[in-house]
Formats: C-alpha cells, structure tokens, sequence
C-alpha cells in the first residue's frame, strides 16, 4: 500500500474514531437542552471546561512528545516507558493534592463538590490512557484505537439514554419503586451525565489492561529531559488553546449570566461540527507528518494536504450552513437556545482557520521549536481573553465568537510566517485565502438572506462545489 493510501486510509478510520465519538456528543445536546434549562447545561458545560484544563496538566505535553521520540528513535522501548511513567506519576501527584485539598479547589472553581469528586476519577482514568492510545496510533493500529474510542462513547451514551430518557419514563409511567424514584429525583439530573462519563471511563481503562501490562515501569532520565523539553511547551500550548476554546463561556457566566452561557454554550455545539472535521484530519495526519518528513517531497506532500484540507473544508462548511435549519431541528431541545443562533457562522470560520493552523504546525514539530506553539496559543488567549473582557459588556455573548475567529485567524497567520523562516513548505497561499473566504462569505449570505429557501440554498451549494471543480479540475484528475 502507498504511503498516501495508508495516509488516507489511516485518516478514514481515525476520522470515524474521532468524529463519531464526537458528533454523539453533539447529537446528545438535543437530550441534554431538552432535560436541562440553560442553567443546568452551564453546569455541564463548567464541568467539562474544567476537565479539559487538567486534562492537558495532567499529560504534560507527553503524547506529541511520545510520537516525535518514538519516530525519532526507532521505536525505542524506553520512550513509551518513560512517557508512560511520567504520566502514571504525574496523576499520582495530582490525585494526591485534589485529595487533600477538594474543599478548597472545589470552593475556587465554584463547583459542587460531588461533581468536582467525579471529575477527579474521570481525569485520573483518562489520562492513564493516554499514551497507550497514542502507541496504538504510532504503531498504525487505526482499528482497534477506533474500538476502543467507539465502545467508550457507545457505553457513555447509552448511559445518558437510560439515566436522562429511560428512567424518567419509568418514574412517570409508575412503573419504578418509590425508594427508586426518590433516590433519583434526590439529586439534579445534570450530575448523571458525570457519572454516565465516569462509567464508560473506568471501563474503558478495564479494557485497556492487557494494553497497559505492555508497559513496564521506568524513566531514563536523559531521556524525559529531552522529552519535557519538547512537551512542556506543547502542554502550555494546550492550555492556551483551553483558554481559546473555553474561556468565553466561563466569562460570559460571569460578566452576563449563567443561563446566557448555557445558551451560548449549547448553539456553540453546532459550530463545533466543523471540529470533527479538524479531528479526523489531526488524528490521520500527525502520524504521517512525522513519518514523512525526511522524504525528498516531504514539502510537496504537506502543501498538497493542507490545500485539499482547506478545499474540503471549505465545502464542509457551506453545506452546514445550506442545512443549518435541519441540524437545528435535529440537534436544539428547547427554543430557548435559538436566539444565540447566529454565531455559528463566526463559529464555524474560526475552525476552518484552526484546522489550517494545526497543518501549519508542522514546521515547529518537525524542527523541535515547539516553543513556539506556546507562544502562538498565548497570543491566542491573550487575544480572546481582552477581546471577551472589553467587548462582552458591550456587545454580549456575540463578542465571544469573534474573540475565537481572531484568535486563530492571527494564530494563523503568524504560524505561516514564522514557518517560512524556519521550515519553508510550498503552500498555495492564495488559493487557500480564497476558499476560506470564498465559504465564509457564502455561508454568511445563505444564513442572513436564504435560511428558509431551500431552492437558493442548495443552489448556492451546488455552485460552489462546481467552482472548486472547475478550479482544480487538473488536480481532481491526478487524484
């Protein structure tokens, strides 16, 4: 099989073990905002904000880390060895001061304390996970990483099935014990999504056990000095991306208010579609970056990829927006959450440009300047941090969303130019300003002018798809 089958193959059945996982949780916030008011969802929202920060304090930077040492050295034992370690280590620290200290730490964030206890355990059991994840994607196991990532959101959503849909139904139709149904309606129902995730969490690790026994205990220390070297900036790089990604919603419950940023939150969701697309894409391509990088066309193919990224994208991001209404229909419980409808355009640009700029990172990961991927992620939350302080007062929840497209825009840009400097690729950078701006602007016109009329709306989608056809006919022929 070619490199680029295996690239595309590879890309195929990552894409459904990232997407897949992913488009359920979208397709659960019709569960979630038809059981939960805006207030309940924000607490669902703060929760998950929050995991994601310790996520990335958690891992330490250690899965990219792991895929550059572990091409980088030929697939020494000792790097999934140490990675392994340090991560087991790490948690252990952790675990031990939220221990310690979960009055305290739950109090600062402004979280019950019970669902600060189960964020706990859902961290530790995620992040024990993590480089044997990543061994199962550097070692071009696609099938089985995609089957363990698919019975982990299977078990979680058939648990919100049952704990959000199934028993309410039972309590109503009488058919479930008065100690039962007291116990349930004891407390909100927003803390049995928690313990749904904590589920499909521990069995998950239970399933990874024969995995785990692979890796023995043990650090080679000049090593970790080399692989800390190069995670720590990728992992402030994360939390910068956190900010990016979550700060809004945090602030927008505190500027505004909680039920504002729980419908912000929810129609947020909608944009996030063009994530899944992002997603797929990383989890395929990162693999491949590294594994080709000392070909002679290595530059050729990078250029090639992010320009069809960009290409599909772009189409993607059209037909969202020529099918919002539908999505909508499909994915939004209550009407309540309509009205912040309109940042889903803002929304789904802003991953577009995310998406160019993961490809972009190509040059500071190949080059060992991850450094500065931590400087280009804390111009981003710098960026969405004041624009959200000043503008949110101003122009509410609506200065969030562009904070976001400001921030990858710019991240964007300034990766570009620093990756000529450093690592030059070819890339068609015309051609790719185009078709983002060419969607925006086409998706901006079907939601204000066509929302409703289905004959302009699929018309103007059939329209761009020919343009790109027509663009990049010669292209279409070598593929």
């Amino acid at each position: 099989m070619s490199l680029v089958k295996r690239f595309a193959k590879d890309t195929a059945i990552y894409g459904i073990a990232a997407v897949l996982p992913k488009l359920i949780n979208v397709l659960l916030v019709r569960l979630h905002t038809g059981i939960l008011n805006p207030k309940a969802y924000s607490d669902n929202t703060q929760f998950y904000i929050y995991a994601t920060y310790f996520n990335v304090l958690l891992t330490l930077g250690m899965e990219t880390a792991f895929f550059r040492f572990f091409t980088k050295y030929k697939d020494n034992p000792k790097v999934a060895q140490t990675a392994f370690t340090t991560i087991l280590l790490n948690s252990f620290c952790f675990l031990t001061l939220f221990l310690l200290f979960a009055d305290q730490l739950s109090a600062f964030l402004e979280i019950d304390k019970s669902y600060f206890q189960i964020l706990v355990s859902i961290l530790i059991l995620d992040t024990l996970v993590v480089i044997p994840y990543a061994y199962l994607r550097v070692t071009h196991r696609p099938i089985r990483f995609a089957f363990y990532r698919l019975f982990n959101i299977t078990v979680y959503a058939i648990l919100n099935v049952i704990f959000l849909w199934w028993i309410p139904k039972l309590t109503a139709a009488g058919r479930l014990s008065a100690k039962a149904a007291a116990l349930y309606n004891e407390h909100p129902k927003v803390i049995y999504i928690f313990i749904a995730n904590l589920i499909a969490s521990f069995l998950t690790f239970v399933l990874f056990l024969p995995v785990l026994r692979r890796f023995k205990l043990g650090i080679d220390k000049s090593l970790l000095k080399k692989m800390l070297a190069y995670g720590i900036p990728i992992m402030i790089a994360g939390l910068a991306y956190a900010t990016n990604e979550n700060l809004d919603k945090l602030l927008i419950g505190r500027l505004l208010d909680k039920e504002t940023m729980g419908v912000y939150a929810a129609v947020y969701k909608i944009g996030v579609l063009m994530s899944l697309y992002v997603t797929a894409f990383r989890l395929g391509a990162e693999p491949y970056f590294f594994s080709q990088h000392k070909a002679d066309n290595a530059k050729e193919q990078y250029a090639h990829i992010l320009l069809w990224f960009t290409i599909l994208g772009a189409v993607f991001m059209v037909a969202v927006m020529a099918f919002l209404d539908i999505i909508v229909h499909l994915l939004i419980g209550q009407t309540v959450y309509l009205k912040a409808l309109n940042i889903v355009p803002v929304i789904l640009t802003a991953y577009l440009l995310f998406g160019i700029y993961n490809n972009l990172s190509v040059w500071y990961k190949l080059t060992d300047r991850t450094r500065y991927a931590m400087f280009l992620s804390i111009t981003g939350a710098i960026i969405t941090i004041v624009f959200n302080i000043v503008m949110i007062p101003k122009i509410g929840y609506m200065a969030s969303a562009w904070a976001t497209l400001a921030a990858y825009g710019t991240m964007s840009i300034l990766s570009y130019l620093l990756g000529r400097k450093y690592y030059k690729v070819p890339y068609e950078s015309f051609k790719i300003i185009f078709y983002v701006l060419s969607s925006a602007l086409t998706g901006f016109v079907i939601f204000r002018y066509f929302y409703d009329n289905y004959p302009v709306k699929i018309g103007l989608l059939l329209l761009y798809i020919a343009m790109v056809g027509i663009l990049e006919r010669k292209k279409i022929r070598q593929l």
